[in-house]
């Protein structure tokens, strides 16, 4: 009961935090296209610093912005960020193991260099030079006239672009490895046996026979790497190389960490426990979605 309890609440929560950032899409559109200042941006000066209270909830950072709204708008950023980077790492993850364990053989030892390669690096510093690359306009012009072309169809801010890849890319190892050792079990199944005997084409096992078995690991992982990649946008962003244009938790705890001394800490405390609430549901979620789909607790 109380497992079920923790479950409906932890995806309720989920399910706000989404309203909340799709409805900052919204109202930034609709800001934009009527020429008004969103909320979140709007500025007064004889209200810096003001502690909570029923006019501000969460009180106003050094420019007298609302401290609540900018965390409730710092939700959007977030929720791109672990949508978008989580997709990659997930694509990149399942069709690279998947045709490792299946095909094996130089596929298979291709595979196994890459991904060894790609954790033998230091992810975060690749993240910061990813982000420092589109971020702060040091790509060259042809890569840069590319994605102007690409943002004409997909519209998306230039700093926040460099982070979903950047996560994206380092993400898909741990997956990968899970799917490949996955993958080897599953192709010699009875099953897949039969259907190979039966001369069912080799691409047709693996999609209907072989990837719908690792559809639960697929829901699980795609659940912690939206964490991982809300988190890990918060540093890149606290350490100012992530999202610029838009209200951030990593920007807002950056900001306001240098007047913790004052005893000015709503900032970073409002920021925080956005951050705190939102990755908890998903690792709470996650764990639940194990239960569930895990076929060795049926």
């Amino acid at each position: 009961m109380t497992h079920n309890f923790r479950t409906a609440a932890a995806f309720w929560i989920l399910m706000l935090f989404f309203v909340m950032g799709i409805g900052t899409d919204i109202y930034q559109a609709y800001c934009k296209r009527n020429k008004i200042i969103p909320a979140y941006l709007v500025e007064d000066s004889e209200n810096c610093y003001a502690p909570p209270s029923l006019k501000h909830i969460l009180g106003t950072d050094y420019m007298g912005r609302d401290v609540f709204y900018r965390a409730v708008a710092g939700s959007s950023s977030a929720l791109k960020v672990g949508f978008c980077a989580g997709l990659i790492a997930l694509f990149i993850g399942v069709s690279l193991g998947a045709a490792a364990g299946y095909f094996g053989g130089k596929t298979d030892k291709a595979v196994i260099w890459l991904y060894s390669t790609f954790a033998s690096m230091p992810g975060l510093l690749f993240i910061l030079a990813f982000s420092l690359l589109f971020g702060k306009g040091f790509l060259s012009a042809e890569m840069q006239s590319g994605l102007r072309s690409i943002n004409k169809y997909f519209p998306f801010e230039m700093d926040i672009f460099g982070v979903y890849l950047a996560i994206g890319l380092t993400g898909w190892v741990s997956l990968c490895r899970v799917v490949r050792a996955e993958t080897l079990k599953l192709k010699n199944a009875v099953y897949v046996q039969s259907a190979r005997v039966s001369g069912v084409h080799e691409s047709a096992i693996l999609f209907r026979h072989i990837l719908p078995n690792l559809f639960h690991i697929v829901i699980i992982f795609f659940t912690l790497r939206f964490a991982y990649a809300i988190m890990t946008e918060v540093i890149v962003s606290y350490l100012g190389f992530g999202v610029q244009s838009m209200p951030s938790w990593g920007m807002m705890i950056s900001e306001g960490q240098d007047r913790l001394w004052r005893g000015i800490w709503w900032e970073v405390a409002g920021a925080s426990f956005f951050l705190f609430v939102l990755v908890l549901s998903l690792n709470v979620l996650g764990d639940s979605l194990r239960d569930i789909l895990d076929p060795k607790n049926q």
